[in-house]
């Protein structure tokens, strides 16, 4: 099932229902109880501006040291790891509308992840470029941030301006080549940047080019800060 707008009501009402956990199979409780996020998802040790796993006592990682990012901050709910591919997969490959809350839920739950979106001004899911967004029918990322502050969500500032070619198999700067002009503000709202404290929101973080080329568009437009939180960070090295 493919999210609608007229299907607004009822996917609420889905989130609302209790069900039982994907992991362990415990009911009736939430589509992941506590006890397996707590297991699933516990805390690391990670950089505060790109998320990737970092050894115990390191506050930064190397790559951010010797090349800073746009991005003030950024937090990240899980490793990608199991179980997380899958239901991000059911979610969103398949419209699986059940799965928005409960990962929205895990990700407002991250060591800063609240503070960060209620002391932001703007909350901006990732664009899809147009030829994703028919294929997939919805963004998953605008139906987790909707469910993260619906509030402060706003899906038509930051725009996808083309396609990219993919990024799989590319090295951290051909991915930043890659998506060189790519974003770009919505001409005429423009204004609606500067001075902004802004929240992107995405899905999964591999290297991080996506989020850092956003987050130098939203900083050349006037933004005082921009941070990303994200459900699922792979540790693969920049």
């Amino acid at each position: 099932m493919r999210f609608r707008p007229a299907l607004r009501p009822f996917t609420a009402l889905l989130d609302a229902l209790p069900s039982q956990c994907a992991v362990c199979r415990t009911w009736p409780t939430r589509p992941i109880c506590d006890a397996c996020v707590a297991r699933l998802a516990a805390p690391v040790e990670r950089c505060p501006t790109c998320a990737i796993p970092t050894p115990q006592g390191i506050t930064r990682c190397a790559e951010c040291v010797a090349n800073p990012p746009p991005l003030d901050a950024c937090i990240a709910a899980c490793a990608y790891e199991w179980p997380w591919p899958e239901y991000i997969a059911q979610f969103k490959f398949h419209g699986d509308a059940g799965w928005a809350a409960p990962l929205a839920t895990l990700m407002r739950s991250a060591p800063w992840g609240e503070p960060a979106l209620e002391e932001c001004d703007l909350v901006l899911p990732m664009p899809l470029a147009l030829e994703r967004l028919r294929e997939r029918g919805f963004n998953q990322a605008l139906e987790l941030a909707r469910r993260l502050a619906p509030g402060k969500v706003d899906a038509t500032l930051l725009l996808r301006t083309r396609a990219t070619t993919a990024q799989s198999g590319l090295l951290r700067a051909e991915r930043l080549r890659n998506l060189q002009g790519a974003f770009a503000i919505e001409p005429l709202r423009a204004d609606e940047v500067r001075g902004q404290r802004i929240v992107l929101v995405d899905d999964v973080m591999t290297s991080g080019a996506s989020l850092f080329a956003a987050a130098q568009v939203l900083r050349a437009g006037g933004a005082s800060h921009v941070g990303a939180i994200v459900l699922a960070r792979t540790g693969a090295p920049q």
